[in-house]
């Protein structure tokens, strides 16, 4: 391993340390894997679960499940609260 030094603000290194002791490891650990999780892509969760929600879709359209996709009781209630105004 090598040696670096980064500065870091108040608040940075609070959160680290907080977060360092909620896992149980040393603040330069958790740094080494949040970068290691960064470098390697894996911190776009969002670009991840999108990829995820795409690629199920249509994954039980072979297996014979049906779904009601009417309105049900939100419909109801929709109905109910609009007659209220």
């Amino acid at each position: 391993m090598n040696r670096t030094n980064i500065y870091l603000t108040d608040e940075q290194r609070e959160q680290l340390d907080a977060r360092a002791r909620a896992e149980g490891m040393s603040r330069a650990e958790l740094i080494r894997r949040v970068l290691d999780r960064a470098l390697h892509g894996e911190s776009d969760r969002l670009t991840a679960d999108l990829a995820a929600i795409t690629g199920s879709f249509g994954a039980l359209a072979d297996d014979g499940v049906e779904f009601d996709r009417g309105d049900g009781a939100r419909g109801a209630h929709l109905e109910r609260i609009a007659g209220r105004r």
